[in-house]
């Protein structure tokens, strides 16, 4: 651990720090940078294209050199960029004066700088910050999104599946307010995660990213001021909508969903959805995290150990289910961010105030305690060792979840007082298998029924419990 990272004030960018790495170059400071250079170049590249006299069409050679410093930005850029910062005291002009720079360089093809520097003028064209900076931040979490948060959940929602398979058959016993009740099988127990948690994921995915370009109050004043007789609209939604592409001879976009209506920024509503639909799946995996804690503590699971790991500094015997606990912790981080975000970001007063600038800032902290969660429960699954015998022995110490069953077959078969009959004999009680098969065997009810009944037993009674977890597979 180097210094900056033992001295870190978060432990996202110290303890952790080797963990978040393909999210760091996403929501950073410079991932944020990186993302405002983009949403300049495409603006600029477009309005080449928008056939006017006093801004010609940009050469090839002048869009490589333009999408070269999307391309190659990094950290370099980045200081570079927060160099001029110190100066102008405002971070968007920043990037704006850096890319000026950048076009007038003493080391570009002679062509290129002639033709560069006469359109210097048009780079933030009509543009407000807000322009530049919900658009980034669109970019931002659609990048997040794809490259590290759902291929995170993806790695968890895998091995779920894998243990709901292999263990489809293995009976449990169910417990309900903490008490024996009917049994499953742990199969069953992993599937129910899994559908709940793939209905999570595909919120997540489906949640459209907007962005807005039309100026200081929404209404494309100064553009109009410029250039009376564009469509602007038509225009500003075909530069968010495009698609992005590598090859430079085409349209730059962006790829992202046209917001039509706002103030000086976006309403950030779809900010409040994607925010909302983590928080929805972390509120399952923490669910998760607490009922595998249980198992564990139950002797349901064992964990593999690793070698020289120690559970406690007194207790050598003790092997600690830490990657549920630390899951949990995280989770329980990550949403408390989550919610604030959803709650207040939607939230601005009239035109626009700044108090959701910081609160921005933090969308890679709230993602990236969800992130570390995810791989902490996907350490934590791959340690599982299911201890049979423990699930077993509990199994055949609850017989008296066979009244459920019993007294449902004498319902069938107009016995009086079935429910009630059941109760005298197991509420409470330590039931055994004989004492069953007595009143079994007393009943008035058809012989095949009856011998269903005295040959069921707590580990045989899971219903459809294999087939449901085998069909999320």
């Amino acid at each position: 651990m180097d210094h900056f990272a033992i001295t870190a004030l978060s432990p996202l960018d110290g303890r952790y720090a080797n963990k978040l790495t393909a999210l760091r170059g996403l929501m950073s400071e410079q991932g944020y940078m990186h993302r405002r250079v983009q949403v300049e170049v495409a603006w600029l590249v477009a309005l080449s294209e928008a056939g006017w006299a006093e801004f010609p069409p940009l050469s090839l050679a002048a869009r490589k050199h333009l999408r070269s410093l999307v391309r190659g930005f990094g950290t370099a850029e980045a200081t570079a960029i927060k160099a001029i910062e110190k100066t102008t005291n405002h971070d968007v002009k920043a990037v704006e004066y850096w890319i000026k720079a950048q076009c007038q360089r003493a080391d570009l093809p002679a062509p290129v700088r002639a033709e560069l520097a006469q359109v210097v003028e048009f780079i933030h064209f009509a543009c407000t910050s807000e322009d530049i900076n919900n658009t980034s931040h669109a970019l931002q979490l659609q990048a997040a999104r794809q490259q590290v948060l759902l291929p995170a959940l993806q790695g968890v929602l895998a091995r779920l599946r894998g243990l709901a398979v292999a263990h489809a058959q293995v009976p449990m016993l169910g417990r309900t307010h903490g008490q024996t009740a009917t049994p499953t099988t742990v199969g069953k127990e992993f599937a129910n995660v899994v559908a709940r948690l793939q209905h999570a994921h595909d919120a997540i995915a489906a949640v459209g990213l907007m962005a807005k370009m039309n100026g200081a109050v929404g209404n494309y004043n100064a553009h109009l001021s410029a250039w009376p007789e564009m469509d602007w609209e038509a225009f500003a939604r075909r530069v968010v909508e495009t698609p992005d592409h590598d090859d430079p001879a085409q349209s730059f976009g962006l790829g992202l969903r046209f917001q039509a209506y706002s103030t000086q920024i976006e309403p950030h509503d779809h900010l409040a959805e994607l925010f909302d639909a983590v928080a929805r799946a972390n509120t399952i995996l923490v669910d998760l995290a607490r009922d595998v804690w249980g198992y564990v503590s139950l002797g349901y699971f064992k964990q593999r150990l690793k070698a020289g790991e120690i559970g406690s500094s007194t207790m050598p015997h003790k092997v600690n289910p830490i990657d549920f606990e630390n899951a949990e912790g995280n989770l329980g981080l990550a949403n408390a961010l989550l919610r604030h975000m959803s709650e207040k970001l939607p939230i601005s007063r009239w035109q626009r105030d700044l108090s959701d600038s910081t609160v921005l800032r933090n969308m890679g902290v709230a993602l990236g305690h969800a992130v570390l969660a995810y791989q902490s429960l996907s350490v934590g699954l791959d340690k599982l060792e299911l201890h049979q015998e423990a699930l077993a022995a509990d199994l055949d110490n609850a017989w008296e979840v066979l009244a459920e069953p019993i007294q449902t077959v004498m319902r069938r078969y107009g016995v009086a007082g079935a429910y009630e009959q059941l109760k005298e004999v197991t509420r409470g009680k330590q039931v055994r298998a004989q004492d069953l098969h007595a009143l079994i065997e007393g009943l008035n009810i058809p012989a095949d029924a009856k011998a269903r009944l005295l040959a069921l037993t707590p580990a045989t009674y899971v219903g459809m419990a294999v087939g449901l977890a085998q069909r999320q597979a």
